[in-house]
């Protein structure tokens, strides 16, 4: 998840977890996860099938279209993420953007450092902001970028090298704003409201941030996550998986679950605004990450969200006596974001009538 900047009090930023493991420095304390409540880390955990959605039939009038629209409305209400296909993006645009996030994450850790984040912008290479002397750090080492609205992107951080990434992000960004007005207009029609109801949140002076993960080899994948458990704070956010390493975990019906790979899809996960908007019709996907001793793994995620000065609330037409409003307004909900996060609490929970 992503926020403009961390709020004030940060002490420090951690080191990344890849120069960790290449000077064979011994795992520190506060990489291990200690919560039990949310039961044993393992990457064994069963594989589920995901739904699987054909972004081409959402804009069908067919019946077929109208099917496709039904199966959504139960994916989100049941997962809150899908599996989509028909997207759009060639197989092999996908790879590339996949190889670009090697690419960078392969350099030498000088010439990442060039685009290194600071302690008041989320923004740049890094990892985590330590809070404080108990916080329990991710194994994972990102890059962070803006990259909506355009003339508000920090191309000082945009990587040169490899030279392909600075066009295939761009590339990326704009098939992404296509998908995204293909999604959030039919998750609207799913529900019987206007087209525009979660697409208005995300036009005028909407944030898109993609951050590129990379989960280094752990040597002690039982005890350490590559990401905490959390729902994002976006609207909506797309996930490019590493096409043969998986480790994202789901939470259904209180028990973990693994997402499996479909290299050629892209999967579409709703975040903590959605589901205020939809009055918790929509559920947010809480998922985590889980490490691997053998193999690194890529991600990409890119984080749809209102302006700041937005405010976000349950839709008119979702609220009524049988279902009265269960969410206040807000405005800058992902300022919400960092703390909890890193408490390991919800910050939805916040906001509950």
């Amino acid at each position: 998840m992503a926020a403009s900047s961390p709020p004030p009090g940060v002490e420090s930023l951690s080191k990344p977890v890849q120069q960790l493991v290449i000077n064979g420095e011994q795992v520190a304390e506060k990489y291990i996860y200690r919560n039990t409540d949310d039961g044993p880390i393992s990457a064994s955990f069963p594989v589920t099938e995901i739904p699987i959605i054909d972004l081409g039939l959402l804009t069908s009038s067919s019946p077929t279209g109208e099917s496709e629209l039904e199966k959504l409305r139960s994916a989100l209400s049941s997962w809150g993420c899908f599996q989509a296909i028909n997207h759009g993006m060639e197989s092999s645009f996908l790879d590339k953007v996949r190889e670009a996030t090697k690419e960078f994450f392969a350099l030498p850790m000088e010439e990442k450092q060039k685009y290194s984040r600071t302690l008041e912008d989320i923004e740049g290479y890094g990892n985590d902001t330590v809070f404080t002397e108990h916080q329990t750090l991710d194994w994972t080492d990102r890059l962070y970028l803006l990259v909506r609205p355009e003339d508000q992107r920090k191309l000082k951080l945009w990587p040169e090298n490899p030279e392909t990434f600075r066009d295939t992000l761009n590339e990326y960004t704009e098939k992404l704003g296509q998908l995204t007005e293909i999604v959030l207009k039919a998750m609207a029609k799913s529900l019987s409201l206007e087209d525009s109801c979660f697409l208005d949140h995300c036009r005028e002076g909407a944030l898109m941030y993609t951050r590129f993960n990379l989960y280094p080899v752990c040597p002690r994948p039982d005890v350490i996550l590559g990401l905490k458990p959390h729902a994002d704070g976006s609207t909506i956010t797309f996930l490019l998986q590493d096409k043969e390493v998986e480790g994202l975990q789901v939470l259904k019906d209180d028990k973990w679950v693994g997402v499996p790979v479909i290299p050629q899809a892209l999967l579409i996960n709703l975040g903590d605004q959605s589901e205020l908007t939809s009055n918790g019709i929509f559920k947010s996907l809480v998922h985590r990450v889980v490490t691997n001793s053998e193999r690194e793994r890529i991600s990409v995620a890119t984080f749809l969200l209102p302006h700041p000065d937005m405010e976000i609330e349950p839709a008119n037409g979702l609220v009524n006596e049988q279902r009265p409003r269960l969410y206040k307004r807000v405005k800058n909900y992902v300022s919400l974001f960092f703390h909890n996060y890193q408490q390991g609490k919800r910050p939805i929970d916040t906001l509950k009538i």
